[in-house]
């Protein structure tokens, strides 16, 4: 009982003097701010959490792309992660967790470059083999925030109002639907369900039961496809898990992550034994 109390209190005060393993979030169709904002403050209690924009709709470097007639694919998007991370962070291997197109992006990279990625977490990831549905298109094609939420969440009502406002600003943008519209034709059509056999580090693949936009029984089956994977469903939730069921994601990141036997269902006992996870010394 000690043991249990003791970990809680070094999961409410983590130590701050050390170098901290790194995390690198990649998003989906929803920008960096709009996919990760309850998740980045928690688990930068644990990691060194690194966020690159390489997919802005309104960026200098995915306009230049639009103008010069070249696709935003996500091959384009495996060279800027891998420009950033080789560029400015220099610190493998890296934990990766990525959402929907990000996940496509995630699996591409840990295959093409296995020794730099340590442990990987697909959320509701699209590529899997079957046929995309994309809800979202419609609303932002009509200028609907609301069916945009109604397209991500189970429970529209959990959307911070925020976001609502956000995408509103955006539709009002012909430079951001641009670049919006131009990613969706450049990826839409690449799958990696054949990839994933080739991702060598120990990875999860979570999935909703009401995920209107990626089909959770073909990512459940896309999942044994993972020399080392974990499969989780969530149930009543839709396809934004990190933010529709925050606090869950959260607990379950931090554990698989950093426990030496990670697992898609923890007990209550190994999420309050987590600790930061460091880098090892020289």
């Amino acid at each position: 009982m000690a043991t249990s109390i003791n970990g809680f209190i070094d999961r409410l005060r983590p130590k701050q003097y050390s170098r901290k393993q790194p995390l690198v979030l990649i998003n989906g169709l929803a920008e960096q701010a709009e996919t990760w904002y309850r998740n980045r403050k928690y688990w930068g209690r644990f990691f060194e959490v690194h966020a690159p924009n390489i997919l802005a709709f309104e960026g200098e470097a995915l306009h230049r792309r639009v103008a010069a007639k070249e696709p935003v694919s996500v091959e384009y998007l495996v060279r800027q992660l891998h420009t950033y991370l080789d560029q400015f962070v220099q610190t493998p291997p890296y934990h990766i967790v990525s959402s929907s197109l990000g996940g496509k992006v995630a699996v591409e990279f840990a295959a093409q470059y296995p020794q730099l990625v340590s442990r990987l977490i697909l959320i509701c990831p699209s590529g899997m083999g079957d046929e995309e549905k994309l809800p979202i298109m419609e609303g932002v094609v009509g200028r609907d925030a609301l069916a945009v939420v109604k397209s991500v969440f189970q429970k529209p009502r959990l959307a911070d109002r925020d976001m609502l406002r956000y995408y509103k600003s955006k539709f009002a943008s012909r430079r951001w639907k641009t670049g919006f519209l131009k990613t969706v034709r450049g990826t839409l059509d690449h799958t990696v369900r054949e990839r994933l056999k080739d991702v060598k580090c120990p990875a999860l693949l979570v999935t909703a039961s009401h995920d209107k936009i990626c089909c959770p029984r073909t990512a459940e089956e896309a999942s044994k496809d993972l020399p080392h994977g974990h499969f989780l469903k969530i149930q009543n939730c839709g396809h934004a898990p990190q933010i529709e069921k925050a606090s869950k994601i959260n607990r379950l990141v931090v554990h698989f992550l950093s426990s030496p036997t990670p697992t898609a269902r923890p007990s209550w006992t190994q999420l309050l034994l987590v600790k930061p996870t460091q880098r090892p010394t020289a």
